[in-house]
């Protein structure tokens, strides 16, 4: 399937009524479990989401658009939602990131980038050469990933529970994502913290 930018507005704009369908209002049982150790909790998954909004997608878009190749992409931090999210609520979380995404994806469809436009490259610091086409694409395929990986965080919770339907159950028997050992420390300082501010 070619990218075309109004069929992958019509996937962002729904991310967040998807995520807020799936999260809002549920307990930490579903919200704060990951699916095994150094791995990401649905909280930390919106908090993360929350960060390429913020950092990512249009920021890139425009560095692209203005500067090319000139300019490489700032880093992205794929952890700052440890130390962003801390003290916060789902709910907030979810209000934030359907704030954010409906002003990008405003922005997006107002630069409503040129076909000539979409093959413009830019320079990302671990990928070199990528086009805006890629950068708009990888979007959406980032937050379908990442619905994905919220859904087989909530399976995994009831693993157990299933008992011999698990080897029906292709969400229970994917491979594990695990952050880095970099992410692996934020989170656990970030945790520490959380549990040291409690009464």
């Amino acid at each position: 399937m070619k990218y075309h930018l109004d069929q992958a507005v019509d996937i962002l704009r729904r991310t967040p009524e998807v995520l807020r369908a799936m999260l809002a209002g549920l307990g930490d049982e579903w919200i704060h479990n990951n699916y095994g150790e150094d791995t990401f909790s649905p909280f930390d998954v919106v908090g993360h989401l929350i960060t390429g909004e913020k950092t990512d997608w249009l920021a890139r878009t425009r560095i692209i658009l203005e500067h090319g190749t000139s300019r490489p992409f700032d880093k992205y931090d794929r952890y700052a939602q440890f130390e962003e999210s801390r003290g916060r609520t789902i709910d907030q979380l979810l209000d934030e990131f359907e704030r954010l995404r409906k002003a990008n994806v405003d922005a997006l469809a107002e630069l409503h980038p040129t076909d000539e436009q979409l093959a413009k490259k830019g320079i990302h610091p671990a990928l070199g050469e990528v086009t805006l086409e890629q950068l708009l694409a990888t979007w959406v395929a980032h937050d379908l990933n990442h619905v994905a990986q919220i859904a087989r965080c909530m399976a995994a919770q009831y693993d157990k529970a299933v008992g011999p339907w698990k080897q029906y159950l292709s969400v229970l028997n994917l491979p594990v994502s695990r952050m880095d050992a970099d992410g692996a420390a934020r989170r656990k300082a970030s945790m520490s913290k959380v549990e040291a501010a409690r009464p």
